[in-house]
């Protein structure tokens, strides 16, 4: 059987990396509330999930927190976020234990190689 990544394997994926500079003393409840409710109902709904966490490094002294994401195209970037962020499920579910904990937020694009993105995943579970 053909799996998407066998199908995708020598293409190039788009990358999102948003980073998360969050209130103070949330990182904890922001992290587990990203890990058990926000990433499953994003793969529910077809989003690619590569890592997400907690920074090693607390720049200026702020918690902050990381979600990367990997799409076939910034056209479907675009289409699958659209579609999650304007769900009933994302709005009536995690959405404001997520937002309530954010002071603000940074998001790079790039484009890279599936293989990048498969170690990537490994390197986070």
């Amino acid at each position: 059987m053909t799996t998407y990544r066998d199908k995708r394997k020598g293409a190039p994926l788009i990358v999102e990396i948003r980073t998360y500079r969050l209130k103070p003393g949330t990182s904890g409840d922001f992290v587990r509330t990203m890990r058990e409710q926000c990433v499953p109902l994003l793969e529910r709904l077809g989003l690619r999930v590569v890592s997400c966490g907690a920074s090693l490094v607390a720049e200026d002294g702020h918690d902050e927190a990381f979600l990367m994401r990997a799409f076939e195209s910034l056209d479907a970037r675009r289409e699958q976020e659209e579609s999650f962020y304007g769900s009933d499920a994302w709005r009536n579910g995690p959405r404001e234990a997520i937002v309530s904990r954010i002071d603000s937020y940074h998001t790079i694009v790039l484009e890279v190689s599936e293989e990048t993105v498969q170690a990537l995943e490994s390197g986070s579970r």
